[in-house]
């Protein structure tokens, strides 16, 4: 269990306290990064989801069960997601060396994590919810979807921590994370 969270002295932060050190938020920019590999990743798991699918139930237009295969997404995302979470980061995260813990740096139990993955919809909901009564072009939605994206990263300049407000009531928080070298 040493290599798997960060210590103060792991998390390279040197201040007073090393329980807040330890516990410190990465630089958007970095979160921002990870959250866009982390959407690249997501294309691939997407794709083999979309083609296990169809396989199995047999569509032969895109079209077909659109509802259907956004509902199995929604869940296979969802497995992933908690499953990778519950273990301390995904992919992405090792890469950006970011973490996902609970308030008091602990790893999260799979609940915790299912509800962080419910409630970082958060990202998304409100402008397809604002879009779905108007027939928009995909670049507006794009637009919008973007600003959307935006201004909930920047929100998280409004936190004490400078967290994502979806950890913040997700009970989560994402901090610097350095593999130790032995």
């Amino acid at each position: 269990m040493t290599d798997k969270f960060p210590s103060s002295t792991a998390a390279g932060n040197a201040t007073a306290d090393p329980a807040s050190a330890a516990l410190q938020a990465p630089a958007l920019g970095r979160r921002m990064a990870c959250w866009l590999y982390e959407g690249i990743l997501l294309f691939a798991v997407a794709f083999f989801a979309g083609y296990l699918f169809s396989t199995l139930s047999q569509t032969r237009n895109a079209l077909d069960n659109r509802h259907a295969l956004q509902a199995f997404l929604f869940v296979v995302f969802g497995i992933y997601f908690t499953w990778f979470w519950s273990e301390g980061q995904t992919l992405a995260m090792k890469t950006w060396h970011i973490r996902v813990v609970d308030r008091a740096g602990k790893p999260l139990t799979q609940g915790r994590a299912l509800l962080r993955y419910v409630l970082s919809w958060l990202w998304f909901l409100p402008p397809l919810v604002a879009i779905a009564p108007f027939h928009l072009s995909g670049g507006e939605i794009a637009v919008l979807m973007l600003g959307w994206v935006a201004v909930w990263a920047l929100l998280s300049r409004l936190h004490p921590q400078q967290q994502f407000w979806h950890d913040a009531l997700a009970g989560t928080r994402l901090v610097h994370w350095q593999p130790v070298q032995k």
